[in-house]
């Protein structure tokens, strides 16, 4: 064989397993609502779109949070994420869309600072003593966000949404790398 063919043959192993690492994070990030009640919900942040609309994802994972908030899964909601490219803050577009929906002005914490899942618990942390939470983010992403927010929280679950297939193929693919650099890091 070629050393040409070789190559080809290589690069496609890689990629075939990054993914199909990508869709065991995707399928392994469907998990259920927790049955007992927690201490608050946590959304993860994602990008704002330009003139502060949240984007798809954020719109998923802000409204199966209003789902679980509205079955009486915990009594407080706390959005996460600072300002990205488009103000204002992923925390603060997200707590709008669940007030548009709702829920009261004092179930709702606003975190707005953080610029990744590292700051995002982080800094939820420092906004109330929650002794449980589950966190509300894409699929592909529960796997990092678990073992993340469980280095700030004694009791973590997670909830999985699933973001529109472009961008749910692009971020699983991604995430495979995210996951690798906080496993570096000693961040897992």
């Amino acid at each position: 064989m070629s050393r040409g063919r070789r190559l080809i043959g290589a690069g496609l192993g890689v990629g075939l397993a990054w993914s199909a690492a990508a869709l065991g994070l995707d399928v392994y990030g469907h998990t259920p609502a927790p049955t007992t009640p927690v201490d608050a919900i946590l959304v993860a942040g994602c990008r704002v779109d330009p003139g502060g609309v949240p984007s798809d994802c954020l719109a998923a994972r802000t409204d199966r949070a209003i789902a679980l908030y509205a079955a009486g899964v915990a009594p407080v909601m706390v959005f996460t994420g600072g300002v990205g490219e488009h103000p204002p803050s992923e925390g603060e577009v997200a707590a709008a869309r669940a007030r548009a929906a709702g829920v009261p002005l004092h179930a709702i914490r606003v975190e707005d600072r953080s610029t990744s899942t590292e700051e995002n618990a982080r800094f939820a942390a420092d906004l109330g003593s929650y002794a449980s939470v589950v966190v509300v983010s894409d699929a592909w992403h529960t796997h990092r966000v678990h073992r993340v927010f469980d280095r700030y929280f004694p009791t973590v679950s997670t909830v999985g949404v699933d973001s529109p297939l472009h961008y749910r193929v692009y971020g699983a693919h991604r995430e495979v790398l995210a996951v690798a650099w906080y496993a570096v890091r000693g961040r897992l």
